[in-house]
């Protein structure tokens, strides 16, 4: 079987659909040597261009080589493809919450998206959430969506590297901290984890402060409020609260192996990897009951309404007093992990090319 992959984010590793489809070749090759697995790369870059590219060139490429199936590791199918197409849709932000539906081109794009998305052959999406906003929001026939989890990287283990206290060095991390990893945007609730630190900080703050890791906004914005000031107006000591700046995807396993306990108040989310990649990492979860999180965490954390502060510092103070507590909630962590992986992602994914192609 012959399959052309849009690969406009291959180059682009930091990015979710970039991590995706890089994760998602390498198994697929793995589990069935015998693909012949075409990446189409873009030629060129630029906003205009990746709509020429998602919607002429890359079908037109497909075509051409003589494709069996076409995937398209991201929302942008073609409206008109001469290869039958599979999507994957991992959120349907723009569509979901005003905040993020952008300016006029930005909603132009998502309009075309949105129009293409019932042309594909089948949908991918990563949670049974997900899949309820295809249906609902795109009005795609139920039986041309499939749900297929994502999973952690194999580096998103328990067992510490040779590495590791010299990577949470460089970010100068206390030896105790419950951590935040993720973005800065208004969905991440983030002055929900702060909030839980007026009540955690008094107790435990000095010894077991809260470290916000990830790239902080350059401006502080209503879509990306800038969480230092949060932690001000709130009313937090500084010692209570560290941030480290950008994390590379290659430190970011001994930078979760290194916390007591992460900390996730999102209020939308299509998947929610960094939960899952905390939990493959041995570490207990605290995070919001809202979109998919459920989903990705089962009965292996404690899942609170996203605006439950108090909720959440009492869930974190038990986890970092009660230490036979913890201990249990770590290991229902690792169960819960060793569930997902991209030996089955990719599993299913190849059983959808085969259904499209029998089709």
């Amino acid at each position: 079987m012959r399959i052309a992959i849009n690969a406009w984010f291959w180059d682009q590793p930091e990015t979710g659909s970039g991590q995706y489809t890089r994760c998602l070749v390498r198994h697929l090759t793995a589990l069935d040597p015998s693909l012949d697995i075409l990446l189409l790369h873009p030629r060129r870059r630029g906003n205009l261009y990746k709509v020429i590219f998602e919607q002429v060139v890359f079908p037109r490429r497909a075509r051409q080589a003589g494709a069996d199936v076409a995937h398209v590791p991201y929302w942008a199918p073609p409206l008109i493809s001469p290869v039958p197409t599979v999507v994957t849709i991992h959120d349907l932000i723009p569509l979901r919450l005003r905040a993020y539906r952008g300016g006029p081109l930005v909603r132009l794009y998502t309009a075309l998206v949105s129009a293409t998305s019932p042309s594909a052959a089948r949908i991918l999406t990563d949670s049974e959430a997900s899949r309820q906003d295809v249906l609902t929001l795109l009005g795609v026939s139920p039986g041309r969506v499939r749900v297929i989890p994502l999973a952690a990287d194999a580096a998103f283990r328990p067992e510490p590297g040779p590495e590791d206290e010299a990577v949470r060095a460089r970010y100068g991390l206390p030896s105790r901290y419950v951590l935040y990893l993720g973005g800065f945007d208004v969905r991440k609730n983030v002055v929900a984890a702060l909030q839980a630190y007026t009540w955690v900080g008094p107790v435990l703050g000095d010894e077991c402060p809260l470290v916000l890791a990830g790239r902080l906004p350059a401006r502080d914005t209503p879509f990306a409020p800038d969480p230092r000031r949060q932690a001000r107006e709130i009313g937090l000591r500084p010692e209570w609260v560290r941030w480290t700046g950008p994390v590379s995807e290659a430190d970011k396993p001994a930078i979760y192996r290194g916390a007591a306990a992460f900390v996730f108040p999102s209020r939308y989310e299509g998947f929610g990897l960094p939960v899952l990649e905390a939990m493959a990492c041995g570490v207990p979860v605290v995070a919001s009951d809202a979109s998919s999180i459920p989903e990705v965490v089962g009965t292996a954390g404690i899942l609170l309404h996203p605006d439950d502060a108090r909720g959440m510092a009492g869930a974190l103070l038990q986890l970092l007093q009660d230490e036979p507590f913890r201990a249990g909630m770590r290991r229902r962590a690792l169960e819960q992990a060793g569930q997902f992986s991209w030996e089955q992602t990719a599993r299913y994914t190849l059983e959808v090319y085969r259904e499209v192609l029998g089709a």
